[in-house]
């Protein structure tokens, strides 16, 4: 019954055991994307509740200087270990760290209790750090894993499944996990509880490594005689990137996107901390908006949008979402004081992203060779989409001294600039990838 189901709104699935890989993969991306959909919005509240919010363009560029020893280490037990042990290690390394910072903010001095935000504040910019990271490493790994172990034609009816399931943790996390509901004063157990979600998802790659076909466990093949995997060290995937248009093309996808949605999501978490001072107020607000985020995603995925790839081809897929980031900036434009107009471009601008673009772009990587799975895309998703949110908030610090109205015309002209590039740079990459498909090679 599974198996007709699935059929019937995904594709023709070879069999069911098929159904129960996707349907493994996804449950545990459900509790991934639960998990960091419940962080994001407190990471927001509080940062602002201890630093203040005002800091946070700083945070973002910090993030891109952490993120580079990050990689390092990324790609050594990339070397070292299997993939799935190393997923099990780095999820066990943020589960052990939501634990002790859920102590941190439980302390009365130290903590959320003490109510004047300030810079120096180390606690602060820490945690902000933390949760940026992990929404990088974790979901880049699990991808990774995910893509490695699936071939092009059973992506396009498999992914979508794990999208749709993703959206669904994307809403009951911050849907239920939030301190107003539960009565808590502070956000501080919410995080605790976060830390457990993740040794939850560490039990479910387990299960899925050890009870999935091997047959099933098999990517990407090609008609070449052998592809030799070498062990080339960390700097190969940042010279991959480098060496190949194709790379840097998706490259230029997350960098221009992220980029915008940088600045927009800053205004709209300014306007909304001045609506709601106190943390645990705006934390139940982001919260709102994130699980309002996984309704429309949710909703995409019913009626069909993420299936467009599927139906229409790669290049459409790519090419919905500038069409949509530039309507959102318009739209910024004529109402930057309205904050539900804000809330409803950012939640439009994630969804799509996540229901759509996030899929599309993960079978991207399915014609390329092992070290570019693993090493370029780390650089791509790490790297690549901190110093985007770097490049953002560089942006962001404009605005203390050119005022909003200035502000806002320089925003939408760069912004414009960048999506009409993003257009021709969506074209190229979906040319180069059916052509590596049809032809059954890889790109590099």
């Amino acid at each position: 019954m599974l198996k007709k189901l699935a059929t019937a709104i995904w594709g023709n699935f070879e069999s069911a055991a098929e159904v129960r890989k996707f349907v493994m993969l996804a449950a545990n991306f459900c509790v991934i994307i639960g998990t960091y959909w419940t962080l994001r919005p407190i990471k927001d509240s509080i940062f602002n509740a201890i630093v203040g919010i005002d800091w946070q363009p700083r945070a973002k560029m910090i993030s891109l200087v952490v993120v580079i020893p990050l990689v390092i280490l990324y790609s050594k037990l990339i070397d070292t270990f299997p993939r799935q042990r190393v997923f099990y290690v780095l999820l066990s390394l943020y589960g052990m760290a939501a634990i002790g910072f859920f102590w941190l903010f439980s302390d009365p001095v130290m903590g959320l209790l003490n109510t004047v935000a300030a810079p120096d504040r180390w606690i602060g910019w820490c945690w902000y750090i933390y949760v940026e990271s992990f929404g990088s490493l974790i979901v880049a790994l699990f991808w990774a894993i995910t893509v490695d172990t699936t071939k092009p034609e059973s992506a396009s009816r498999g992914f979508p499944i794990i999208a749709m399931l993703g959206q669904f943790g994307n809403i009951i996390g911050p849907m239920f996990l939030r301190a107003k509901l539960w009565g808590f004063a502070t956000s501080a157990p919410i995080v605790a509880i976060c830390g457990g979600l993740m040794f939850v998802s560490m039990g479910l790659m387990y299960l899925f490594m050890n009870t999935t076909p091997k047959e099933l466990l098999t990517g990407y093949h090609t008609n070449e005689a052998s592809h030799k995997d070498e062990e080339p060290g960390f700097f190969e995937g940042l010279r991959l990137l480098a060496t190949q248009g194709y790379l840097l093309g998706i490259f230029l996808i997350i960098f221009i996107y992220e980029a915008i949605v940088t600045v927009i999501d800053f205004h709209f978490k300014k306007t909304a901390s001045v609506a709601y001072p106190i943390e645990r107020d705006l934390s139940d607000y982001l919260s709102n908006y994130a699980t309002m985020t996984g309704v429309v995603a949710t909703l995409c995925v019913i009626l069909g949008v993420n299936n467009i790839q599927h139906r229409l081809g790669m290049r459409a897929s790519l090419v919905l979402l500038p069409l949509l980031v530039a309507a959102a900036v318009v739209g910024l434009w004529y109402y930057p004081d309205w904050l539900q107009m804000v809330f409803w471009i950012m939640v439009t601008a994630k969804a799509i992203n996540y229901a759509l673009n996030q899929p599309t772009l993960k079978q991207l990587y399915i014609p390329t060779s092992k070290d570019t799975k693993y090493k370029a895309q780390a650089w791509i998703e790490m790297f690549g989409g901190r110093s985007s949110k770097a490049f953002g908030s560089a942006i962001n610090e404009m605005r203390k001294n050119l005022g909003l109205f200035m502000f806002l015309n320089v925003v939408a002209l760069v912004s414009g600039g960048l999506i009409i590039f993003w257009l021709f740079v969506a074209a190229y990459v979906a040319r180069v990838y059916n052509k590596a498909i049809k032809e059954k090679r890889i790109v590099c």
